[in-house]
């Protein structure tokens, strides 16, 4: 018998919400990771490289991500490797996270004026030094604005995780109207805690879009 929506309804929702959150973080932890990598690799002035990097950023950012977890969940045990569904959410999320974020960076770090770059060189520092003294603090400071935007695509991606039987807010939600029948409730709760999540990251995505903006005036 279907029950109405009620607050121990909304708890429940809370309770997915939690593996949103950690699934969200751990694709911008490990994607970052691997698209600062990318990035690094990205510039390289060695061709072979920096091809390689160009084809596997367009081979992931043409893919749609719930294809890629649909690769990884349904085709991996054909060869013989089980993959759990939170596990196989979280490679194709950190493989999406890792094609754009290393997009970004790579971009960020090619605004870089080129004088700073021949800059570094005449004062004979070694690569680390370049990078670290002083192209990635300029970098840092452009690549802000769009990281933290992309954070608020990354979250909404996660829902496509339901799809593969992961707990997160979306498959609790799922559950929620079946038990209750009452579709609308349940989907505008879930629309906000999505909302809670994510319009904070686009309010500071523009709050530091702004300040690189006027920085540079």
């Amino acid at each position: 018998m279907f029950t109405n929506f009620a607050l121990i309804h909304v708890q429940v929702l809370l309770g997915g919400l939690i593996w949103t959150v950690v699934l969200s973080l751990i694709s911008f932890v490990f994607g970052g990771l691997i698209g600062f990598a990318l990035a690094l690799a990205g510039v390289s002035k060695v061709r072979w490289v920096s091809r390689t990097i160009a084809t596997y950023v367009a081979l992931i950012q043409g893919s749609p991500v719930l294809i890629i977890m649909f690769v990884i969940y349904f085709g991996l045990p054909i060869l013989g490797v089980e993959v759990g569904s939170l596990t196989a959410a979280g490679i194709a999320l950190v493989l999406f996270s890792s094609a754009y974020l290393g997009t970004i960076w790579r971009a960020s770090l090619q605004s870089v004026p080129k004088t700073q770059w021949e800059g570094a060189d005449c004062l004979a520092l070694t690569y680390a030094q370049r990078m670290g003294l002083v192209i990635l603090p300029q970098a840092i400071r452009i690549a802000t604005p769009p990281t933290v935007g992309f954070m608020v695509q990354i979250v909404k991606n996660t829902s496509l995780a339901s799809v593969i039987g992961v707990v997160d807010v979306t498959y609790v939600g799922k559950q929620v109207n079946a038990a209750t029948f009452q579709p609308f409730t349940t989907y505008l709760v879930i629309a906000v805690l999505y909302f809670c999540l994510c319009y904070p990251l686009s309010v500071l995505s523009r709050r530091f879009e702004r300040a690189y903006s006027v920085s540079h005036r």
